[in-house]
């Protein structure tokens, strides 16, 4: 683990590191934290500020959250379906730094109602394409219910996920933040894309 890595779970006051596929299936992808300097990136971006609500799916132990939070003052939820992981969250919760403003719930996406505040979406491979359906279709049922600007944010996407995003007429592509200057390999994959809903 970098240097980098070591001082955020520190600045943070939590502990997020290390890949765990104890749960995973075939619909259902292991946990893998999003690395520091791609948050760096994206809270740098401009899409996030003190009035944003901001869920992110399948957020293992919350790191996204918990530095998003600390970012840029937004509030967070983190939905996950894995309990002891899930655990993991809530232990950090009670020692981050932002941990007032994030909040947990145990509970599969494809489950979750969107609350109608929640105007900031991030996904970085959590599930299947099946279930990332049913999740879009439950953001689009709360966007609908309450029309406001809402975002979703894919890190790394799949080819899977790119071809459904791309055929969506209610999601437009709005931006991307390459990432592949933070890594060796000049991988093509490592690139936030960002759509608005609408």
């Amino acid at each position: 683990m970098d240097q980098n890595e070591l001082q955020w779970e520190k600045l943070l006051k939590i502990k997020t590191t290390g890949r765990d596929d104890s749960s995973s299936d075939q619909h259902h992808y292991p946990y893998e934290p999003t690395p520091y300097c791609v948050l760096e990136r994206l809270a740098k971006s401009g899409y996030f500020g003190k009035k944003n609500l901001f869920l992110d799916y399948g957020t293992g132990k919350g790191r996204v959250c918990f530095y998003l939070s600390y970012q840029s003052g937004c509030r967070s939820i983190g939905i996950e379906y894995d309990k002891r992981i899930y655990t993991g969250a809530m232990s950090n919760k009670e020692t981050a730094v932002s941990g007032q403003r994030t909040e947990f719930v145990l509970t599969g996406g494809e489950q979750y109602l969107v609350p109608a505040e929640v105007d900031r979406c991030y996904f970085f491979n959590p599930f299947s394409v099946e279930i990332l359906k049913t999740v879009l279709a439950k953001i689009m049922d709360s966007y609908y219910k309450e029309p406001r600007e809402c975002y979703l944010f894919f890190y790394y996407p799949s080819d899977e996920y790119m071809g459904y995003l791309m055929t969506q007429d209610e999601l437009m592509f709005v931006d991307e933040l390459d990432c592949r200057d933070l890594f060796p390999g000049n991988d093509l994959r490592e690139r936030i894309l960002i759509f608005e809903v609408g």
